[in-house]
């Protein structure tokens, strides 16, 4: 601790912080703009004056920036006079430009600049001169672009260029016609661009999103809750108004995803207000869906599972885990399938064997950044788990800091700190079969079928440990590769391995557990990230349950007759043969889901599901992290849980003794007890009872208006508001503002309406919430080290006439839930297949070209919803020699991709026979 004294009272404050940051954490008001927790100091807008003094003697002082004068033994005034009109006077020379636009502008009520100019006194506008007129740019479907509101504070471009990495947004121009903005208009490229809403101090950036059906943000409805679109699990703020889900922000998690979101969890919410929402009840009658009451739902629903032989209910990994538990209890434990694809739950029960074995531990993602080297084997994380890509990048970004420190620049400049080292690249590997976006900070990349990669990390663990099995016939150049990436992870003190799912390689999975294993064995507190696909893969993980192939078996053989499908659409998860023998087995269907799919259409009854935004429900994410995500506003007509829906067909059963559950709480202790691996769910958030302090805690802000007018083409009198059990929420604007942290979804404090009130909530500005952070971890290393997988695949060897097709993930497209928001869909590609030049010319096609495979086996061709089945050739130079890329989870494609060797059946030029 350091020793810091402020209008003439002494501190204590952490060590090496500038002043600002240290008065920031005391909970003093000190203005700025250009300093960000995550960004640093780069002292670009003067607003954080404070008078400095040598000492106590020392009467005159001199004004200097406090975001960049350390803390350490410092003495200065904040309410210094001198310094209070000089930040008073920065006010006013940025605002003389500022079109003070207030009551028309986004950021209206939010805005960082109206906090600070209150704060600083300035209260007359004096200017009465023609001010400075930009043209704004179209930066694609997320942003909303308005120079003239800017105050060049130059977090826009710090944030996009240096945190994020992106090339295309920049700085243009100089003094006071500073224009941020692209060299031409166009979409912004990063997948990290919707930071900027929140990031910008004013109305500059905006969410296009938003303003198409704008809300005053003040009156959005809120709650706490969870990403849907991965399995990173980053705490997020959706808003709603009218009954329609209008944007949604990050909520600060300081173990989690900190301060940001990737554009598809920002974005990608329109899924909850999309036309293919399932909103009430249907049957099937005269061979078409026909709305009915919730009441004949479930008596048709009831009188099928009395006549049943047997049910079998395929769960879901994009659902709750009560959900996916309650589905478990009507079907039984031996006929409940996970609902993943074929592969898939295998791949998932491998990745918990090994996280809950080996002495490795799963990272945060706040681990994640402070890693100081990291090998990534076959996982584009960029676009499996975008925000894992950005905590691989800050800890690229640290590395040059540490350097820097040992060279005396100071950690708080954060300016210098670049200069010195701007060609610095920490010790990231990544081998993938085509190239990433991390690829710019990487100290090397490797680019390999997935078993060449996978004999690349057996190598890696080899040269760490000779007790680890060696990989046979090793090129010279691969192998000094192997030892390269050993000597730079023993050297390191928080070393990382990363693979994933997302290329369906046991080998990868095992090759990367050895490598951490082999660290922890030579004394180095290793940490293993194996990423999974969905949001709550590894919940249903941890649950348990069969495989679709099981289903079949049951459905085909008799051991039942009835499938119960929660929010799954089978034909994404398995190839459309198996999806046709699943539902044309079963002599009844019931789907529970929020959205129309090509499953739900083939249902005998359909059930209306409740999204994130409309019900409650916890999730796991891939650290083994459970979380809960509460319900921002009560679906109007019959849509509720899904949970709750299997928990009335059991009561309609008379099976109502299976379910005696009529809140979240109730079916989260059985679940707890009965799979004591999930026993911890309990833990994850404060129980529905508390009260702070006697009063449930409020969804709406203080300043909430039109709660009558709201609905006065209705009725005059104000409805009571729906009554919630299943948490300390109230749908109310009563209540206190300083809640624990897994239930705030708003931070307020007076004089501090912008994002930047977080500061308040952190027991150190950029640290953890007050009360620690939300979730409850339910995956733990055992002790000791368990022995290294041997099964070392053989060298790729290409095929004559044959590719092995790998999968490649899009971060906008790929996702079933996000690609519903119209921005989104339009940033997907079309499907396609991506070839190395040297094999399109082998097959004599050219970009644009089409080609159609057939699995090498005879196996079934691969198919699209529409048109031959033809694929557009991409060429992709990154991709190795005989290896083909298609895309999965495209709008357009029908089922996963079929793994492995494929041959060409059709080559042809586009429009061409």
């Amino acid at each position: 601790m350091a020793k810091l004294t402020i209008d003439g009272k002494e501190y204590e404050v952490s060590a090496g912080a500038n002043v600002l940051h240290a008065a920031l954490s005391l909970g003093l008001d000190l203005p700025y703009f250009c300093w960000h927790p995550a960004l640093g100091s780069v002292g670009a807008c003067r607003l954080c004056a404070v008078k400095q003094f040598r000492d106590a003697s020392d009467t005159r002082g001199r004004l200097v920036m406090a975001c960049l004068t350390p803390a350490d033994g410092a003495r200065l005034s904040i309410a210094d006079e001198e310094a209070r009109t000089f930040r008073r006077s920065v006010i006013e020379w940025l605002m003389a430009n500022h079109p003070h636009d207030c009551p028309v502008c986004d950021e209206g009520g939010e805005c960082h600049l109206q906090d600070m100019t209150l704060m600083t006194g300035h209260t007359r506008r004096e200017y009465r001169f023609p001010k400075r007129t930009y043209r704004n740019q179209y930066l694609g479907p997320f942003i909303n672009h308005e120079m003239n509101r800017c105050i060049q504070c130059y977090r826009c471009v710090r944030f996009y260029g240096d945190y994020a990495g992106g090339h295309d947004l920049q700085a243009f121009a100089s003094r006071d016609r500073v224009y941020f903005g692209r060299h031409a208009p166009g979409v912004l490229e990063s997948e990290f661009s919707g930071n900027l809403v929140e990031v910008c101090p004013t109305g500059v950036f905006t969410d296009k999103t938003l303003k198409q059906h704008y809300t005053r943000k003040w009156d959005l409805q809120t709650a706490p809750s969870v990403c849907v679109h991965c399995a990173v699990g980053c705490n997020t703020i959706p808003g709603e108004r009218y009954g329609t889900l209008r944007r949604v922000r990050s909520r600060y998690n300081h173990e989690v995803n900190g301060y940001f979101l990737c554009d598809r969890g920002r974005f990608g919410y329109e899924f909850v207000n999309s036309e293919r929402r399932i909103r009430q009840p249907l049957l099937r009658r005269d061979g078409a869906l026909v709305p009915v009451s919730a009441d004949e739902a479930l008596e048709r629903a009831a009188a099928i599972l009395r006549e049943s032989a047997g049910v079998v209910g395929i769960g879901s990994p994009r659902a709750a885990l009560e959900a996916n538990f309650a589905l478990r209890r009507l079907a039984g434990p031996e006929r409940f399938i996970g609902g993943m694809s074929p592969g898939e739950d295998r791949l998932v029960a491998l990745a918990l064997r090994i996280l809950r074995a080996g002495p490795a531990r799963s990272p945060s993602l706040a681990d994640m950044g402070r890693a100081d080297a990291v090998l990534v084997l076959g996982e584009d994380v960029t676009n499996t788990a975008p925000m894992v890509a950005l905590a691989l990048r800050q800890a690229v970004r640290r590395q040059p800091m540490q350097i820097a420190q040992r060279l005396g620049i100071p950690e708080w400049n954060d300016a210098a700190v670049r200069e010195a080292m701007q060609d610095q690249r920490g010790p990231l590997f990544i081998a993938t079969p085509a190239a990433t976006r991390l690829d710019d900070v990487a100290a090397h990349t490797y680019r390999a079928a997935p078993d060449d990669i996978a004999r690349l990390g057996f190598a890696v663990a080899r040269a760490l440990d000779d007790a680890a099995p060696p990989a046979p016939d090793l090129p010279d150049a691969l192998r000094a590769l192997a030892d390269q990436i050993a000597h730079a992870l023993a050297a390191a003190e928080r070393p990382l391995v990363l693979a994933g799912i997302s290329l369906g390689s046991e080998a990868l999975l095992q090759a990367a557990a050895n490598v951490a294993w082999a660290l922890c064995q030579g004394g180095r507190p290793a940490e293993l990230c194996l990423v999974a696909p969905e949001c709550n893969t590894l919940g249903v993980g941890l649950l348990g349950g069969g495989t679709l192939g099981a289903a079949v078996e049951a459905l085909r053989f008799g051991a039942a007759d009835t499938l119960v499908v929660l929010e799954n659409d089978l034909f994404r998860r398995a190839d459309p043969a198996m999806a046709e023998a699943l539902l044309g087995a079963a002599k009844h269907i019931i789907a529970i889901d929020h959205l129309e799919s090509a499953t739900t259409v083939r249902a005998e009854v359909v059930l209306p599901a409740a999204t994130f935004a409309e019900g409650d429900g916890t999730l796991v994410n891939m650290e083994g992290r459970a979380q809960r995500f509460f319900q921002v506003f009560a679906p109007e007509g019959a849509v509720q849980e899904s949970w709750r829906w299997v928990r009335d067909m059991l009561c309609a059963t008379g099976r109502g003794a299976d379910a005696p559950w009529m809140t979240l709480e109730d079916i989260d202790a059985e679940l707890a007890s009965e799979v004591p691996q999930l026993a911890g769910v309990t833990e994850a958030v404060p129980p529905a009872g508390l009260r702070v302090p006697g009063a449930k805690i409020p969804r709406q802000l203080h300043r909430y208006s039109g709660r009558t007018a709201m609905r006065a083409n209705i009725s005059v009198h104000e409805p009571k508001p729906p009554e919630d059990r299943d948490s300390p929420l109230a749908f109310s604007m009563e209540g206190p503002f300083a809640p624990p942290p897994a239930l705030a979804s708003e931070f307020w404090s007076p004089g501090w309406n912008s994002a930047q009130a977080i500061n308040k909530f952190q027991s150190e500005v950029g640290g953890p919430l007050h009360g620690g952070a939300p979730g409850r971890r339910l995956i733990e290393p055992a002790a000791g080290t368990p022995s290294y997988f041997r099964d070392v695949p053989p060298p790729f060897a290409p095929r004559e006439h044959e590719l092995l097709l790998v999968p490649l993930h899009h971060i906008f497209g790929s996702e079933e839930l996000s690609v519903l928001t119209p921005g989104v869909a339009e940033l997907a590609p079309q499907p396609y297949v991506a070839l190395h030049p040297a094999d399109a010319d082998e097959l004599g096609v050219a970009g644009g070209d089409l080609l159609a495979f057939a699995a090498a086996d005879g196996g079934a061709a691969l198919r699209l919803e529409r048109g031959e089945g033809a694929l557009a050739v991409r060429i992709l130079p990154s991709l190795p020699r005989g290896v083909a890329g298609v895309p999965v989870g495209l709008p357009g494609t029908a089922g996963p991709l079929p793994a492995g060797w494929c041959r060409v059946i059709q080559a042809r030029a586009r429009g061409h026979a």
